[in-house]
């Protein structure tokens, strides 16, 4: 990875309100071989005022039609613009750098996500879990290349979805979802190893996942049409098999003629 100086290893910048908190987050940066240099910021508002600066290097970059650093690692709960809404500043940036937040608290994951974070890393972090964070954020600079940000269509081509499991948050891979199944006002998406319980609405996930290939098939479930290996007709209606009659699923009346629609398509939208 080469930066406007040609230099390699990432720049990077470091937001967080409390000092322990830096100390720990660029300790685990410096530590990481991707990383080349370090920026901190104890706000929001420093951080945009950093970005926005004179720095010799960063300036070089902008001139040469890069993001101003490669990534963010922001704090959530901070005083004055929180880190959701630096987020949202920085989502204006063209291009704008990758964004991964760090906070003591997991119940924001959701949100996170939807802002485009490529990660979110619950403090205290190891290095490993900082290193799994930089995999990411490589991956995602790999795939804007140096032209900026992918569409928001190639963005979401790896979407995953965090999963809060016995006080961790795990992240499920949407490409690994074979199935999701209503549950009031939660998800569960099956995969091949399990289920996972998700705080979002089927018709929001819906949305969210038409253009990667889903399909609503009935008003408890949302699969991927490229699973579906067979169309059945009984006694009660259609169904759909899953995989290699991995599982059987109901498809409603008013379902069924969009999803044979859909069938004869083929998996777009």
């Amino acid at each position: 990875m080469s930066t406007a100086n040609n230099s390699p290893g990432l720049v990077v910048l470091a937001v967080d309100d409390e000092k322990d908190g830096m100390d720990m987050l660029v300790e685990r940066l410096n530590g990481n071989r991707h990383v080349r240099r370090v920026l901190k910021a104890f706000d929001a508002t420093e951080a945009l005022l950093l970005l926005a600066g004179d720095d010799d290097e960063l300036a070089a970059r902008k001139e040469a039609g890069l993001s101003v650093v490669d990534a963010v690692f922001a704090d959530l709960d901070m005083p004055g613009l929180t880190g959701m809404e630096l987020a949202r500043v920085l989502a204006g940036f063209k291009p704008a750098p990758v964004l991964v937040f760090v906070t003591a608290h997991s119940h924001e994951a959701v949100a996170a996500f939807e802002l485009g974070a490529v990660d979110y890393l619950l403090k205290p972090a190891q290095q490993n879990r900082m290193d799994k964070a930089m995999e990411r954020v490589l991956a995602k600079l790999h795939q804007d290349g140096p032209g900026g940000p992918a569409s928001v269509a190639e963005q979401r081509d790896d979407e995953v979805i965090p999963v809060e499991l016995a006080g961790t948050t795990k992240l499920v891979s949407r490409a690994a979802v074979r199935w999701v199944e209503a549950q009031g006002d939660y998800a569960r998406l099956y995969t091949s190893d399990g289920s996972h319980l998700v705080r979002i609405p089927l018709a929001q996930l819906e949305e969210r996942w038409e253009k990667a290939g889903f399909v609503r098939i009935h008003r408890s479930y949302l699969v991927p049409i490229s699973l579906i290996t067979e169309l059945r007709m009984g006694g009660s209606g259609y169904s759909v098999v899953i995989g290699h009659e991995e599982k059987v699923l109901p498809v409603s009346r008013r379902h069924t003629r969009e999803l044979k629609d859909r069938l004869v398509r083929g998996s777009g939208p």
